[in-house]
């Protein structure tokens, strides 16, 4: 067991990626099937929990030790900094404090989670297919993971994801769902395939509106015939050059809880059109009616609404582009200095399909604003960066508040924006407190 231990702890050090998938067996899902684990696993997990799992051949699908998912030992399941906060934990549902986001480039420890289900067993990319089907397909094929990494071109892009629902924590009345606060979005380094590309050797028609995913995560329910999330895209965001089928990030294999081995990535838009572990694609005739295409899911009133007044389906337009958003990555909320001396700021904006034009901030509550230095994007639907350095009056609190305005001159609201039934597109200003002693 000492051994063991030992063996754990320098993989994690040296590769959490890899260590995960010692510690499962062949995979970093705790949601394994009954029996599934194999004995070094197993034993690795006893060492996590420092007991043996006396039942652990009768531990049901879905479910893992209540003692590793209520301790400060959840972050090594999946190779994440331990800062960062669990939401829900069936599904995994994790955000990243701000300035825990000040990297360029969001590496994977610190890229948020959002799953709909339980997490794929083993996937096995030698073997992974992708069907490609639906109305609007000339002739429905089945195309090999490796097929698509050896003929077709391999792209990069940084692109930004963003959970529809990060923010919907401050909407008042509350809104259903995981309260995100403000670390529902990341902008890793994708690299794949073009979707365009792929569709174009495929063949399609003329008829083709709405591209969509099914994936290979298993409903909550354990009912294997429930699609558990299939959203989509209109074809002339599917078709877009950063739209890819990816099979790595940030260099690496995609790890498991962000889309192993192969996920759709449309930057911009909400997180849950770029699925992950896609298994097969849908070219449809029709705006695609899927599992959370329908309803209120990723839909807000098309007009404003009173807070908390039920909204006809009808009256609900699917979410697009994301609005125009900034984040202060640097420092962290709650930053003491000396008087006389200056605060360097810096963080990210984004603007959904747009580029972020102009960054302000202000210390006085939005009543004066002032230029931020922008930097221009690495690639279109890359997040910017930004920076400050701010030199404040004398001693007392302040508040740094950051500003976004998109290329179309839309401007981030002081306030948080329309209420809406499921808490979605918080917009709103970020706002740091400082103090100067």
């Amino acid at each position: 067991m000492e051994k063991e231990e030992k063996g754990i702890h320098a993989l994690y050090a040296a590769d959490p990626i890899a260590a995960d998938k010692r510690l499962w067996g062949r995979v970093a899902d705790p949601h394994t099937r009954r029996g599934f684990l194999k004995k070094s696993g197993l034993a690795a997990m006893a060492v996590a929990l420092g007991a043996e799992i006396v039942f652990a051949d009768k531990m049901p699908s879905g479910l893992i030790p209540a003692g590793l998912a209520n301790n400060d030992e959840w972050y090594k399941l999946f190779g994440k900094d331990k800062d960062l906060i669990v939401l829900n934990d069936r599904p995994w549902n994790v955000e990243t404090p701000p300035h825990l986001l000040d990297d360029v480039v969001t590496p994977a420890s610190r890229f948020f989670m959002r799953n709909n289900g339980i997490m794929p067993e083993a996937p096995d990319a030698k073997n992974w297919k992708i069907t490609i089907e639906g109305e609007a397909v000339k002739t429905p094929v089945e195309i090999s993971l490796n097929d698509l990494k050896e003929k077709f071109k391999h792209h990069t892009y940084q692109l930004t994801i963003e959970c529809g629902g990060n923010g919907r924590a401050e909407f008042y009345p509350p809104a259903k769902g995981n309260q995100w606060s403000l670390g529902a979005v990341a902008c890793a380094e994708w690299t794949g395939v073009r979707v365009r590309d792929v569709l174009e050797s495929v063949g399609i028609t003329d008829q083709a509106v709405y591209l969509a995913y099914y994936a290979a995560d298993k409903h909550l329910s354990g009912d294997p015939d429930k699609v558990v999330i299939s959203r989509g895209v209109p074809m002339s965001k599917a078709m877009e050059d950063e739209t890819l089928l990816a099979f790595k990030m940030n260099g690496e294999d995609i790890p498991l809880a962000h889309g192993y081995p192969v996920r759709l990535v449309a930057g911009g838009w909400p997180g849950s059109v770029s699925g992950k572990w896609v298994e097969k694609l849908s070219v449809r005739n029709i705006v695609h009616d899927g599992p959370k295409m329908t309803g209120d899911a990723y839909r807000v009133p098309c007009k404003p609404v009173p807070p908390g007044s039920e909204v006809n389906p009808e009256d609900m337009c699917i979410i697009e582009s994301m609005p125009v958003k900034s984040l202060i990555t640097y420092p962290k909320s709650g930053a003491i200095i000396e008087e006389g001396r200056k605060l360097e700021v810096r963080g990210h904006a984004w603007a959904g399909d747009l580029e972020v034009s102009k960054m302000e901030y202000s210390i006085d509550f939005g009543a004066s604003w002032k230029r931020c230095e922008l930097k221009a994007p690495a690639n279109r639907l890359a997040w910017q960066r930004f920076n400050t350095t701010i030199d404040f009056p004398g001693k007392g609190y302040y508040e740094v508040w950051a500003r976004a305005t998109d290329s179309k001159e839309a401007m981030q609201p002081m306030v948080i924006p329309g209420w809406n039934p499921k808490g979605y597109l918080n917009n709103a200003c970020h706002r740091i407190a400082v103090k100067v002693v």
